[in-house]
């Protein structure tokens, strides 16, 4: 994990720089160590199962902004896909909206944080509960896309094996399922520490369909910044076995 921290670490000091998350310099830590290695890390392949994500335009240099950034209106608020995703989630989990983590975190223009997504409930979505504010992100990727991603690595990498210098992630659950599916769920403290926003713990799901397409879940308890929408979550939005079930629902997947 040396490469994450250094990198984290470089990001923290940048100052004059957009914001840049986590999730950006954990996915910029995976493609260096594709350049070092004739293989795959198994933390490149949890920075794509995770959803990371870089906004055009903010990750090399100062942002030039000349109003300030609105989210995009189809991403934010009680919108269809959020109210479709709330139907799926057990009660007492809490309020459910759209939102856009690049326009809150990375102060992104609504044309930066366009998405387009590939599952019918593909998003972020806050989660308020008990005063804090937590996250759901759903993310799907085509095969082709997710080989783009993995630069011509192995899909199937099992997550929860060590490898050479590089544990495996915490609490990590694989399960091989009918029709070729393989479900893996682990857990990430997310304690890479000296940046913003400094993320919670979360938990992670990633799904791997028969036809080499992924789905990825992220259940977080937020993030600390001055741009939070407010206090991390005691706990993820979705306990395990919550998550594991959300994450087999057929709702998700997309249409063929």
């Amino acid at each position: 994990m040396s490469d994450v921290r250094e990198l984290l670490g470089r990001a923290a000091e940048d100052a004059g720089r957009p914001v840049i998350s986590t999730e950006a310099v954990y996915a910029k830590a995976a493609r260096v160590r594709w350049r070092r290695r004739a293989g795959i890390s198994a933390a490149a392949v949890c920075a794509v199962a995770a959803g990371a994500f870089v906004v055009p335009g903010l990750s090399s240099g100062p942002a030039t902004q000349d109003s300030s950034v609105a989210a995009p209106t189809e991403l934010v608020g009680n919108s269809g896909r959020a109210r479709d995703l709330g139907r799926l989630l057990p009660k007492g989990v809490g309020a459910v909206e759209q939102v856009s983590l690049a326009v809150i975190i990375k102060h992104a223009t609504p044309e930066q944080a366009e998405e387009h997504p590939v599952g019918p409930l593909d998003g972020q979505y806050s989660v308020r509960r008990g005063g804090g504010v937590g996250y759901l992100t759903v993310d799907t990727r085509t095969a082709k896309k997710l080989d783009a991603k993995l630069g011509g690595a192995p899909r199937d990498t099992d997550l929860c094996k060590d490898r050479p210098g590089e544990p495996a992630p915490a609490d990590c659950v694989r399960e091989e399922l009918p029709g070729g599916r393989v479900l893996t769920i682990w857990s990430d403290a997310m304690n890479y520490g000296g940046v913003t926003p400094e993320w919670g713990p979360e938990l992670v799901g990633r799904l791997m369909l028969e036809d080499g397409s992924m789905l990825g879940i992220r259940d977080s308890t937020g993030f600390e910044a001055d741009t939070a929408q407010g206090p991390l979550l005691k706990t993820p939005p979705l306990t395990r076995a919550q998550l594991r079930t959300l994450i087999l629902s057929p709702e998700l997947l997309r249409k063929k």
